[in-house]
């Protein structure tokens, strides 16, 4: 199993899906690399080490998802390999869904494209049914105009589709941050390859598994589905999700898709990010990635789920009107979001960490904004009370028992008497 570096003692830390500590592989890689003087595009000895070192974790993250190294474009961090996919041609119309992270979302906003959004079930799910009837495959079209292909089979008396060529983009997340809830999109995504573009957030499940509620017994690799089959133009990955260090990230570019670069200069990443490459970072951000595939084919995420499963079954047994969110859907291992209406969730976040647990109320890069309602679970449906009142559990494979048999104590504690109080 892989473990933490520098764990805080007295304290539990569950916040995975936040940022996930840095696991001891990366650690170890970053002090190596430090020790390099090299500039990766210098042609001297120590510059070939430096480039060396690049290339090796160029290696180790194209294994993870399973692409070739011309593919993998280093970046600062998921934000910057968003706004690269998302700003890389000038796009007509953009198909994408409510429940988008903010930096997917702040992008196409900037596009100026024309923009539609997919809804979500009760559950958190995208509606990915609705996919087929936006994307029109031209060369399958054949005679009849009015036939639109979908994964479901064809649609007739339909008005011919939204998206019809690569100046439309499909842009969606594989998983939510916040609730967990994980989008077959490689079910439905097969349009792509087609006639449209399409972008894949990659960032929380990279190197995680996926359990049903009805196939306790089995896992999915995420990553693997989505990549094998090709279902995206570009994906986003972020370095510090995986137990890498923050500040850096990747986009995952298939089979030579352009892209327009955003920072210019020296040509580093051959012309399509400038900038000398964060040889330190990116060492860390290759060995966190190898150490995430090992873990996942070791199936330690199974473990995972079942510590997160126990946690809701104890948190429910105290307090039956808990809203578990998303829990009826495939979800990450890792992650429980969950509300009881009426307590709101800066206050349990502040009464946990009181209490020495690192939990979320949300997104971490919007749960620190002042009573800012999470907007996925509006797109849920849940009101303004119940979706405030949320909070997010995120663990991973070194969170040991003990902790969330501690959390869910101090919870429970805490629940009686706001529901004391409230009475």
């Amino acid at each position: 199993m892989t473990r933490l570096s520098g764990h805080k003692s007295g304290r539990a830390y569950l916040d995975w899906n936040a940022s996930a500590p840095l696991c001891a592989e990366a650690r170890e890689a970053m002090l190596r690399a430090m020790d390099e003087a090299g500039n990766p595009s210098s042609v001297h000895a120590e510059g070939r080490k430096a480039k060396a070192i690049v290339e090796r974790a160029r290696a180790q993250v194209a294994e993870l998802v399973d692409c070739d190294t011309s593919e993998v474009v280093f970046t600062s961090g998921a934000t910057e390999s968003a706004a690269m996919a998302i700003g890389s041609k000038p796009w007509r119309r953009v198909l994408t869904s409510q429940v988008e992270h903010d930096a997917v979302s702040a992008a196409i906003a900037r596009t100026g494209a024309e923009i539609y959004h997919l809804g979500t079930d009760a559950t958190g799910a995208i509606a990915l049914d609705d996919v087929g009837e936006h994307v029109q495959a031209v060369n399958e079209l054949e005679e009849d105009q009015w036939l639109l292909p979908t994964t479901s089979g064809p649609l007739y008396g339909k008005e011919p589709s939204l998206l019809q060529d690569k100046s439309d983009l499909i842009c969606l997340q594989a998983a939510n941050g916040e609730t967990g809830v994980y989008h077959q999109l490689d079910q439905h995504l097969d349009h792509a390859g087609h006639s449209v573009t399409s972008i894949c957030d990659l960032t929380q499940v990279a190197g995680r598994s996926v359990r049903a509620p009805d196939t306790r017994g089995g896992r999915r690799d995420p990553l693997g589905e989505h990549t094998r089959e090709r279902v995206y133009t570009y994906g986003i990955l972020s370095s510090h999700k995986m137990g890498g260090p923050k500040g850096v990230g990747a986009l995952i570019a298939r089979d030579g898709s352009d892209i327009a670069p955003m920072i210019s200069g020296g040509g580093q990443e051959h012309g399509r990010r400038s900038g000398t490459e964060n040889v330190t970072a990116i060492a860390g951000f290759g060995a966190a990635a190898e150490a995430a595939k090992k873990a996942q084919e070791a199936g330690v995420w199974e473990e995972v789920a079942e510590l997160r499963n126990n946690l809701e079954s104890a948190l429910e047994d105290a307090a039956p009107a808990l809203l578990i969110f998303g829990k009826d859907a495939p979800r990450l291992p890792n992650t429980s979001c969950f509300a009881m209406p009426g307590w709101k969730g800066e206050t349990q976040v502040m009464q946990m960490d009181l209490a020495g647990f690192a939990i979320s109320a949300g997104s971490a890069c919007s749960s620190g904004k002042v009573n800012r309602t999470s907007t996925v679970l509006t797109a849920m449906g849940c009101d303004e009370v119940t979706a405030s009142s949320a909070i997010r559990v995120s663990i991973g494979p070194a969170t040991e028992k003990a902790e969330l048999e501690s959390y869910a104590s101090a919870w429970i504690s805490a629940y009686r008497r706001w529901k004391a109080k409230a009475a």
